[in-house]
Parts: structure tokens; C-alpha cells; sequence
């Protein structure tokens, strides 16, 4: 293949993937501005009562008193997750009517972790999609359609780096005919937007890369985690298949206890009830994190036996999983402190921009091909000599 034919595959490469995603990559763009600050939001945003302020070293309240409380406002009700916040001292309570009920009803509360008191009484995931950032979260994750809704924007992020890598291809030739950063300001408009587009760009490319990676990686969350449990959690709980569920459920305050005790170098941040879709259902999976600056952001699961409280194993998670959970502060920008959010959230401002400059480059040409034709018909039909110039 010649180059010439080379650099024209790699341009209808380049044009049509962009043009199937740019639609989709802006909705993602636009959302997820919020969603970089949305600890912040948050925590702005925040309904109920404030936590009480204790002296420090006060001892947290039993998580079984906290459990208590919370079966008490909804006796008929299940619980399906513990958080425990790491900024604040509150506790968030995850129940829901049965652990086969739609996700849609699940329903979280807020309680204090030194009193038990409770804070707040959430919306259920339902009521909390229409709100603000429950908005941007459904629009960037799954566009309100679900797993085929993450699969299907996981599909426009490959198409978002398949664009990226041709555009670096393409990139190459143009600029041995202009020095970097050059804006043709007094050639036509398209041509200026075109060279703006370039080097934004190239401007955002790493940037863009890391983003457009990251994001696949985060759409596949819910194939990956059902792929865990289907496998090595499957073959780790393999001595209770058969079995019925536990009927009588330990303390888990004590499930907690034996999961510290398993890895005590971590520290406990949620777990999942037995029963829900994160545990199983003679287990519950307690979520701990290591104190490094690397090891915070991978999580290693203990599944703890929901009868007993003791630790049945600990579930080094596989790569993928790993990967996972790399990637999802990568992706918001959210391990360096609000001075990186503010930089991830500028470079997502120029992607945007990026994104809406090729959509108007693609109508630009379609108008200039149109003009073209235009006048080749008005030259034809006058029989007059034919320009095929391109009109500036």
C-alpha cells in the first residue's frame, strides 16, 4: 500500500470513528465535569442533620447498634451494604424489600458513627437518579439503559481511542507543512478551526488516552465483578454449595473484627450483607483498602462465613479487578487532591472542545463539497469553463 493510500485509510478511519462517538463523547464530557467534583458537590449538597462533634478518640458506636437502628425504621425490609465513610464520621446504611429486588429500590440511610443517631433517610436509587448529580451519574454511566447502556458507551470509548490513535497517525504529515501551534487565523474559517482542533488536540492527547482507557475499563465494571464471583469466589465458597442460606446471621460487628484481624495492615471500608449481589449468601464480603499511597486504591475482599463470623478467606483480587480499581480514580482525577480535579476538569473543558470543533469541521466540508457541486452544476448548465477551486 502506498503511503498516500495509507494516510487516506487512516483519515476514513479517523473521520468515522469520531463522527459515531463525538455525539455520545460530549454527553460524557459534559457530565462528567460534576461528577470530577462531586465529593465536593456532595458534600454541598448534603440533606439532614450534622454529625455530632465528639472529642478526638471517642470511641465509634457498635455496628450492630447501627444495624439495629436501621431495621427498626424498616423492619420488613433487608439490609444489602455497609459504608463507612472515610472523610466523616457517619456510617451509610444500604437496604432495600428483598435482596432479588430491582436495584431501583434499593434505598441508602445516613447514620452517625459515634451515636447511632440517624442523620438521613435517602430516596431510593430511583427518586435519587433524578437528582442533580444522580442525573450527570446515570447520563455518564449508562445513559438510563443499564449493563446494555454501559457495554454500549465501553463501545463508544474503543471507538474515542481508535480516533485518538489515528488522529496521532494523520497528525504527523500535517505538521511538516506548519510549525507547531500555528493557527491559520487569515485563511478561511474552517481552515482555522482545523488547525485549533489539531492542537487542542495534541494538547490533550496523553490526557485523553488515560481518560478514554480508564472510562472502558469502568463500563465493564459489573461483567468483571459477576466473572469474579463466578470464578474464584465460586471455587472459594465451593464447600457451601448445595447449602441453604444461613438463617441466623452473625453479629457483624464481629464479622468485622475477624476481617481486620485477617489483614491488619488494611482497613475495613464497606462490606456486603449476605445475600446481596457483592456477597453470597453464607458470607458476608467486607471491602479493605491498604495505607499506601498505592495500595489505597486497591481493594482486597474478605469473605467472612455469615453463621460463624470467621474468616472462610481472603480474596486476593485478579488482575482485572485490579485494573479496575486503578483505573477509577485515574479516571476522575480524584487521588491528587482538588488541585488535580481542577486540571482533570480543564483538560475536560478542551476535549469538549475538541469534540464539537470536529463535528463542525465534518458539516464545514459537507458545505464546501456542497458549494462545489453547486457550482459545477451552475458551470455546466451555463456551459461556461469549469473552476473547481475551493472557495475560501
Amino acid at each position: 500500500m502506498t503511503a498516500a493510500r495509507s494516510l487516506k485509510a487512516w483519515y476514513w478511519l479517523h473521520k468515522w470513528s469520531s463522527l459515531v462517538c463525538t455525539l455520545f463523547l460530549l454527553v460524557i464530557c459534559v457530565t462528567g465535569l460534576p461528577l470530577i467534583f462531586h465529593e465536593e458537590i456532595e458534600h454541598w449538597l448534603q440533606e439532614g442533620k450534622p454529625y455530632a462533634v465528639v472529642e478526638e478518640g471517642t470511641p465509634r458506636a457498635n455496628i450492630d447498634q447501627i444495624l439495629a437502628a436501621a431495621k427498626q425504621t424498616y423492619p420488613r425490609e433487608v439490609i444489602e451494604y455497609v459504608y463507612l465513610d472515610e472523610h466523616e464520621p457517619v456510617v451509610w446504611v444500604g437496604m432495600s424489600p428483598s435482596h432479588a429486588a430491582d436495584p431501583k429500590q434499593h434505598h441508602y440511610m445516613r447514620f452517625d458513627a459515634h451515636t447511632s443517631e440517624l442523620l438521613y433517610d435517602g430516596p431510593t436509587q430511583f427518586q435519587e437518579q433524578f437528582s442533580f448529580m444522580g442525573l450527570m451519574l446515570a447520563l455518564h454511566v449508562d445513559i438510563f439503559a443499564g449493563l446494555p447502556g454501559q457495554l454500549f458507551l465501553g463501545l463508544m470509548g474503543l471507538l474515542f481511542i481508535l480516533a485518538i490513535v489515528s488522529g496521532v497517525v494523520l497528525y504527523g504529515p500535517f505538521m511538516k507543512k506548519l510549525p507547531f501551534g500555528a493557527v491559520r487565523t487569515g485563511k478561511s474559517k474552517r481552515l482555522k478551526w482545523l488547525d485549533i482542533h489539531n492542537l487542542l488536540g495534541a494538547v490533550t492527547l496523553v490526557w485523553a488516552l488515560v481518560v478514554g482507557i480508564t472510562g472502558v475499563i469502568n463500563e465493564l465494571a459489573q461483567p468483571l465483578f459477576a466473572l469474579w464471583q463466578s470464578t474464584d469466589v465460586a471455587e472459594l465458597t465451593a464447600q457451601y454449595r448445595g447449602d441453604a442460606p444461613a438463617s441466623r446471621i452473625a453479629s457483624a460487628d464481629q464479622a468485622m473484627r475477624s476481617a481486620q484481624a485477617a489483614l491488619p495492615d488494611n482497613e475495613v471500608v464497606s462490606f456486603s450483607y449476605p445475600g446481596n449481589s457483592y456477597a453470597t449468601p453464607h458470607h458476608f464480603v467486607f471491602w479493605t483498602k491498604g495505607s499506601t499511597a498505592l495500595t489505597s486504591h486497591l481493594f482486597t475482599p474478605v469473605l467472612v462465613d455469615a453463621t460463624t463470623a470467621e474468616v472462610t478467606a481472603v480474596a486476593h483480587p485478579p488482575w482485572y479487578l485490579m485494573a479496575l480499581e486503578l483505573s477509577r480514580p485515574l479516571h476522575f482525577g480524584d487521588y491528587g487532591g482538588l488541585p488535580l480535579k481542577i486540571i482533570w476538569a480543564l483538560l475536560d473543558l478542551l476535549t469538549i472542545v475538541v469534540l464539537a470543533s470536529g463535528l463542525y469541521l465534518w458539516f464545514a466540508r459537507r458545505h464546501v463539497q456542497s458549494s462545489r457541486l453547486k457550482q459545477l452544476t451552475a458551470q455546466l448548465d451555463q456551459d461556461a469553463p469549469i473552476s473547481i477551486g475551493e472557495p475560501t
